[in-house]
Protein backbone atom coordinates (compact mmCIF):
# COMPACT_ATOMS: atom_id res chain seq x y z
CA UNK A 1 0.00 0.00 0.00
CA UNK A 2 1.18 3.48 -0.97
CA UNK A 3 1.95 5.79 1.98
CA UNK A 4 -0.15 9.10 2.20
CA UNK A 5 3.57 10.70 2.66
CA UNK A 6 6.90 9.82 2.57
CA UNK A 7 10.61 10.78 1.08
CA UNK A 8 8.69 11.04 -2.19
CA UNK A 9 6.36 13.40 -1.25
CA UNK A 10 7.11 17.06 -3.21
CA UNK A 11 5.17 19.54 -1.41
CA UNK A 12 3.70 22.82 -2.85
CA UNK A 13 2.84 25.47 0.02
CA UNK A 14 -0.40 27.50 -0.95
CA UNK A 15 0.30 30.67 1.00
CA UNK A 16 4.25 30.71 1.48
CA UNK A 17 4.70 34.06 1.61
CA UNK A 18 2.26 35.20 4.28
CA UNK A 19 3.39 34.96 8.52
CA UNK A 20 1.19 31.51 8.88
CA UNK A 21 2.49 30.05 5.53
CA UNK A 22 6.42 30.65 5.62
CA UNK A 23 6.63 30.03 9.38
CA UNK A 24 4.98 26.64 9.02
CA UNK A 25 6.80 25.94 5.63
CA UNK A 26 9.96 26.87 7.21
CA UNK A 27 9.82 24.24 10.19
CA UNK A 28 8.22 21.54 7.61
CA UNK A 29 11.63 21.74 5.50
CA UNK A 30 13.42 21.61 9.04
CA UNK A 31 12.05 18.55 9.61
CA UNK A 32 13.31 16.90 6.52
CA UNK A 33 9.73 17.90 4.48
CA UNK A 34 10.96 18.33 0.45
CA UNK A 35 9.44 21.83 -0.20
CA UNK A 36 9.38 22.28 -3.94
CA UNK A 37 7.33 24.89 -4.56
CA UNK A 38 5.19 27.81 -3.29
CA UNK A 39 2.68 29.63 -4.27
CA UNK A 40 1.18 33.51 -3.76
CA UNK A 41 -0.83 34.94 -6.74
CA UNK A 42 1.26 38.10 -7.75
CA UNK A 43 4.03 36.61 -6.44
CA UNK A 44 5.67 34.66 -9.18
CA UNK A 45 9.55 34.42 -9.76
CA UNK A 46 10.70 34.84 -5.74
CA UNK A 47 12.29 32.26 -3.76
CA UNK A 48 11.45 31.63 0.11
CA UNK A 49 14.46 30.87 1.89
CA UNK A 50 16.15 31.58 -0.92
CA UNK A 51 15.74 28.42 -2.97
CA UNK A 52 11.92 27.37 -3.30
CA UNK A 53 10.56 29.09 -6.24
CA UNK A 54 7.37 30.87 -6.18
CA UNK A 55 4.92 31.11 -8.57
CA UNK A 56 1.41 33.03 -9.30
CA UNK A 57 -0.40 29.55 -10.01
CA UNK A 58 -0.68 25.94 -8.46
CA UNK A 59 -0.39 24.97 -12.41
CA UNK A 60 2.60 26.63 -13.27
CA UNK A 61 3.83 24.87 -9.78
CA UNK A 62 2.96 21.58 -10.83
CA UNK A 63 4.77 21.90 -14.73
CA UNK A 64 7.49 22.86 -13.38
CA UNK A 65 7.83 20.68 -10.18
CA UNK A 66 6.04 18.03 -10.65
CA UNK A 67 4.56 18.62 -6.96
CA UNK A 68 2.31 15.82 -5.52
CA UNK A 69 1.13 17.45 -2.67
CA UNK A 70 -0.31 21.11 -1.56
CA UNK A 71 -0.17 22.26 1.98
CA UNK A 72 -2.53 25.10 2.04
CA UNK A 73 -2.34 28.67 3.92
CA UNK A 74 -5.13 30.46 2.48
CA UNK A 75 -7.41 33.30 4.22
CA UNK A 76 -11.26 31.26 4.47
CA UNK A 77 -12.80 33.24 1.81
CA UNK A 78 -10.32 32.16 -0.53
CA UNK A 79 -9.37 28.64 1.07
CA UNK A 80 -11.93 26.67 -1.06
CA UNK A 81 -10.56 28.31 -4.14
CA UNK A 82 -7.43 26.82 -3.12
CA UNK A 83 -8.50 23.42 -2.56
CA UNK A 84 -10.11 23.66 -5.79
CA UNK A 85 -7.60 24.68 -8.16
CA UNK A 86 -4.79 22.78 -6.40
CA UNK A 87 -7.00 19.12 -7.30
CA UNK A 88 -8.05 20.57 -10.91
CA UNK A 89 -3.59 21.20 -11.44
CA UNK A 90 -3.08 17.61 -10.69
CA UNK A 91 -2.75 17.09 -7.06
CA UNK A 92 -3.09 14.25 -5.62
CA UNK A 93 -3.05 14.80 -1.44
CA UNK A 94 -4.07 18.27 -0.29
CA UNK A 95 -3.78 19.22 3.44
CA UNK A 96 -5.83 22.17 4.06
CA UNK A 97 -4.94 24.22 7.60
CA UNK A 98 -7.22 27.05 7.39
CA UNK A 99 -9.74 27.16 9.80
CA UNK A 100 -12.99 29.38 9.45
CA UNK A 101 -14.08 28.41 5.83
CA UNK A 102 -17.74 28.53 5.31
CA UNK A 103 -19.67 25.54 5.22
CA UNK A 104 -21.63 26.09 2.01
CA UNK A 105 -17.84 26.93 0.32
CA UNK A 106 -16.75 23.42 1.38
CA UNK A 107 -19.81 21.67 0.05
CA UNK A 108 -18.76 22.94 -3.33
CA UNK A 109 -15.36 22.03 -2.66
CA UNK A 110 -16.75 18.43 -1.84
CA UNK A 111 -19.02 17.99 -4.61
CA UNK A 112 -16.20 19.23 -7.29
CA UNK A 113 -13.66 16.21 -5.75
CA UNK A 114 -16.38 13.69 -6.26
CA UNK A 115 -14.67 12.53 -9.04
CA UNK A 116 -11.23 13.31 -8.90
CA UNK A 117 -8.35 10.99 -7.51
CA UNK A 118 -7.25 13.55 -5.14
CA UNK A 119 -7.49 12.64 -1.13
CA UNK A 120 -8.35 16.14 1.28
CA UNK A 121 -7.65 16.17 4.43
CA UNK A 122 -8.75 18.91 6.63
CA UNK A 123 -9.64 21.73 6.54
CA UNK A 124 -9.27 22.96 10.14
CA UNK A 125 -7.13 19.98 10.41
CA UNK A 126 -3.10 20.04 12.32
CA UNK A 127 -1.96 17.89 9.41
CA UNK A 128 -0.10 14.86 8.61
CA UNK A 129 3.06 13.40 10.15
CA UNK A 130 5.14 10.33 8.62
CA UNK A 131 8.16 10.13 11.34
CA UNK A 132 10.47 7.33 9.87
CA UNK A 133 10.33 9.07 6.33
CA UNK A 134 10.94 12.75 8.17
CA UNK A 135 7.90 14.13 6.09
CA UNK A 136 5.34 16.23 7.72
CA UNK A 137 2.53 18.45 6.06
CA UNK A 138 0.73 20.85 8.34
CA UNK A 139 1.37 22.82 11.88
CA UNK A 140 2.07 19.43 14.04
CA UNK A 141 5.39 20.19 16.29
CA UNK A 142 7.68 17.53 14.46
CA UNK A 143 10.36 17.22 18.20
CA UNK A 144 7.54 15.48 19.88
CA UNK A 145 7.01 12.64 17.09
CA UNK A 146 9.50 9.37 16.53
CA UNK A 147 9.53 6.58 14.21
CA UNK A 148 7.40 3.31 14.96
CA UNK A 149 4.32 1.22 13.94
CA UNK A 150 1.42 3.06 15.94
CA UNK A 151 -0.80 5.05 13.74
CA UNK A 152 -2.72 7.65 15.30
CA UNK A 153 -6.45 9.25 13.81
CA UNK A 154 -7.56 12.18 15.42
CA UNK A 155 -10.51 14.95 14.92
CA UNK A 156 -8.29 17.20 17.48
CA UNK A 157 -4.98 18.19 16.44
CA UNK A 158 -4.14 18.66 20.56
CA UNK A 159 -4.89 15.26 21.11
CA UNK A 160 -2.97 13.90 18.77
CA UNK A 161 0.27 15.67 20.33
CA UNK A 162 -1.30 13.87 23.54
CA UNK A 163 -1.04 10.42 22.48
CA UNK A 164 2.78 11.02 21.25
CA UNK A 165 3.17 11.71 25.40
CA UNK A 166 2.96 7.56 25.85
CA UNK A 167 6.29 6.37 24.47
CA UNK A 168 5.23 4.28 21.35
CA UNK A 169 6.41 5.87 17.95
CA UNK A 170 4.12 6.51 15.24
CA UNK A 171 4.14 4.91 11.58
CA UNK A 172 1.62 7.86 10.64
CA UNK A 173 -0.62 10.29 12.57
CA UNK A 174 -3.63 11.78 10.44
CA UNK A 175 -5.74 15.02 12.03
CA UNK A 176 -8.71 14.88 9.84
CA UNK A 177 -9.74 18.12 11.22
CA UNK A 178 -12.72 19.16 12.99
CA UNK A 179 -15.31 20.90 10.86
CA UNK A 180 -18.54 19.83 9.81
CA UNK A 181 -17.87 19.01 6.20
CA UNK A 182 -14.16 18.09 5.30
CA UNK A 183 -12.15 15.32 3.58
CA UNK A 184 -10.89 12.45 4.81
CA UNK A 185 -13.00 10.58 7.52
CA UNK A 186 -12.34 8.69 10.61
CA UNK A 187 -13.29 5.58 8.45
CA UNK A 188 -10.95 6.22 6.11
CA UNK A 189 -7.91 7.23 8.11
CA UNK A 190 -9.69 3.55 9.81
CA UNK A 191 -8.83 1.62 6.56
CA UNK A 192 -5.66 3.32 5.44
CA UNK A 193 -4.18 2.02 8.66
CA UNK A 194 -5.52 -1.29 8.54
CA UNK A 195 -4.46 -2.09 5.07
CA UNK A 196 -0.88 -0.42 6.36
CA UNK A 197 1.96 -2.70 6.46
CA UNK A 198 3.80 -0.78 8.64
CA UNK A 199 1.03 -0.40 11.17
CA UNK A 200 0.36 -2.81 14.13
CA UNK A 201 -1.91 -0.94 16.26
CA UNK A 202 -3.82 2.10 15.51
CA UNK A 203 -5.76 4.73 18.28
CA UNK A 204 -9.03 6.86 16.74
CA UNK A 205 -9.32 9.73 18.65
CA UNK A 206 -12.88 11.47 17.93
CA UNK A 207 -15.37 13.91 19.56
CA UNK A 208 -18.74 14.62 19.99
CA UNK A 209 -21.03 15.69 17.06
CA UNK A 210 -21.66 13.68 14.07
CA UNK A 211 -21.60 10.22 13.42
CA UNK A 212 -18.19 9.20 11.87
CA UNK A 213 -16.78 7.40 14.76
CA UNK A 214 -19.96 5.74 14.40
CA UNK A 215 -19.52 4.37 10.76
CA UNK A 216 -15.63 3.58 11.70
CA UNK A 217 -16.52 1.58 14.59
CA UNK A 218 -18.95 -0.65 11.90
CA UNK A 219 -16.16 -1.01 9.86
CA UNK A 220 -13.67 -1.83 12.02
CA UNK A 221 -16.54 -4.30 13.43
CA UNK A 222 -16.61 -6.28 9.96
CA UNK A 223 -13.48 -5.50 8.46
CA UNK A 224 -10.24 -5.24 10.95
CA UNK A 225 -8.45 -7.56 12.90
CA UNK A 226 -5.75 -5.25 14.44
CA UNK A 227 -5.72 -3.44 17.93
CA UNK A 228 -7.69 -0.57 17.77
CA UNK A 229 -8.20 1.84 20.98
CA UNK A 230 -10.30 5.17 20.99
CA UNK A 231 -10.87 7.72 22.93
CA UNK A 232 -14.47 10.66 22.30
CA UNK A 233 -13.21 14.26 23.66
CA UNK A 234 -16.19 16.61 24.70
CA UNK A 235 -18.59 14.00 26.92
CA UNK A 236 -19.17 16.71 29.56
CA UNK A 237 -20.08 19.43 26.57
CA UNK A 238 -23.98 20.52 26.95
CA UNK A 239 -26.09 19.36 24.20
CA UNK A 240 -26.75 22.57 21.57
CA UNK A 241 -23.58 24.00 22.66
CA UNK A 242 -20.26 23.89 20.25
CA UNK A 243 -17.42 22.84 22.02
CA UNK A 244 -14.44 24.32 19.70
CA UNK A 245 -14.33 22.67 16.24
CA UNK A 246 -17.10 23.55 14.18
CA UNK A 247 -18.24 20.08 14.08
CA UNK A 248 -18.28 19.57 17.41
CA UNK A 249 -21.74 19.92 18.54
CA UNK A 250 -24.73 17.47 19.58
CA UNK A 251 -27.58 17.97 17.70
CA UNK A 252 -30.82 16.25 17.63
CA UNK A 253 -30.14 14.18 20.20
CA UNK A 254 -27.30 12.47 17.64
CA UNK A 255 -23.54 12.70 17.88
CA UNK A 256 -23.25 12.44 21.37
CA UNK A 257 -20.44 10.97 23.69
CA UNK A 258 -22.28 7.96 25.00
CA UNK A 259 -23.77 7.31 21.86
CA UNK A 260 -20.26 7.14 20.29
CA UNK A 261 -18.60 5.09 23.15
CA UNK A 262 -21.07 2.55 23.02
CA UNK A 263 -20.69 2.16 19.25
CA UNK A 264 -16.97 1.52 19.40
CA UNK A 265 -17.06 -1.19 22.64
CA UNK A 266 -19.79 -2.89 20.79
CA UNK A 267 -17.15 -3.30 17.89
CA UNK A 268 -14.67 -4.40 20.28
CA UNK A 269 -12.45 -1.32 20.43
CA UNK A 270 -10.97 -0.77 23.68
CA UNK A 271 -12.33 3.13 24.73
CA UNK A 272 -10.41 5.03 27.05
CA UNK A 273 -11.61 7.36 29.81
CA UNK A 274 -9.38 10.17 29.77
CA UNK A 275 -6.62 11.24 27.34
CA UNK A 276 -4.01 10.03 30.25
CA UNK A 277 -5.48 6.16 29.69
CA UNK A 278 -5.13 6.05 25.92
CA UNK A 279 -1.83 4.11 26.26
CA UNK A 280 -3.36 1.37 28.92
CA UNK A 281 -5.74 0.68 26.38
CA UNK A 282 -3.86 0.34 23.37
CA UNK A 283 -2.09 -2.01 25.62
CA UNK A 284 -5.64 -3.66 26.29
CA UNK A 285 -6.27 -3.66 22.72
CA UNK A 286 -3.42 -5.56 22.20
CA UNK A 287 -3.98 -8.21 25.15
CA UNK A 288 -7.65 -8.69 24.34
CA UNK A 289 -6.26 -9.60 19.97
CA UNK A 290 -4.25 -12.62 21.79
CA UNK A 291 -7.24 -13.92 24.12
CA UNK A 292 -9.23 -14.26 20.90
CA UNK A 293 -6.70 -16.83 19.48
CA UNK A 294 -8.55 -20.36 19.50
CA UNK A 295 -5.47 -22.16 20.46
CA UNK A 296 -4.06 -23.19 24.20
CA UNK A 297 -0.52 -23.31 22.71
CA UNK A 298 0.40 -20.41 20.03
CA UNK A 299 3.47 -19.10 18.64
CA UNK A 300 5.11 -15.64 18.05
CA UNK A 301 4.18 -16.27 14.72
CA UNK A 302 0.62 -17.11 14.92
CA UNK A 303 0.25 -14.29 17.06
CA UNK A 304 1.73 -11.70 14.46
CA UNK A 305 -0.61 -13.21 12.14
CA UNK A 306 -3.64 -13.09 14.28
CA UNK A 307 -2.76 -9.51 15.34
CA UNK A 308 -1.35 -7.88 12.68
CA UNK A 309 1.85 -6.67 14.54
CA UNK A 310 5.42 -7.96 14.33
CA UNK A 311 8.03 -10.10 15.89
CA UNK A 312 9.02 -6.78 17.41
CA UNK A 313 5.88 -5.15 18.44
CA UNK A 314 5.36 -8.39 20.27
CA UNK A 315 8.76 -8.38 22.19
CA UNK A 316 8.47 -4.94 23.12
CA UNK A 317 5.23 -5.03 24.44
CA UNK A 318 4.94 -8.58 26.54
CA UNK A 319 8.37 -9.91 27.11
CA UNK A 320 8.78 -7.44 29.62
CA UNK A 321 6.34 -8.87 31.28
CA UNK A 322 6.46 -12.86 30.34
CA UNK A 323 9.57 -14.90 30.19
CA UNK A 324 9.29 -15.74 26.17
CA UNK A 325 8.82 -19.63 27.01
CA UNK A 326 5.86 -19.20 29.28
CA UNK A 327 4.53 -16.96 25.95
CA UNK A 328 5.26 -19.83 23.50
CA UNK A 329 4.14 -22.99 25.77
CA UNK A 330 0.84 -21.17 27.59
CA UNK A 331 0.27 -18.24 25.21
CA UNK A 332 -3.71 -17.13 25.72
CA UNK A 333 -3.65 -18.49 28.98
CA UNK A 334 -1.39 -15.59 30.48
CA UNK A 335 -3.39 -12.48 29.19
Amino acid sequence: MTPLIDKNTRLVVQGITGSAGAFHAKNCMDFGTNVVAGVTPGKGGQLFEGKVPVFDTVAEAKKATDCNASMIFVPPPFAADAIMEAADAGVKLIVCITEGIPVQDMQKVKTFLKDKDVTLIGPNCPGIVNPSANCKIGIMPAYIFKPGRIGIVSRSGTLTYEVTNMGLGQSMCIGIGGDPVHGMTQQQAVQFFTEDPNTDAFIMIGEIGGSEEEEAAEWIKNNCKKPVAAFIAGATAPKGRRMGHAGAIVAGGKGTAAAKQEALKNAGIVVAKTPAQMGAALAEAMKNCMKKMPVEKITVKEIVAECGTTRQTFYRNFQDKYDLSQILLHGKNLL
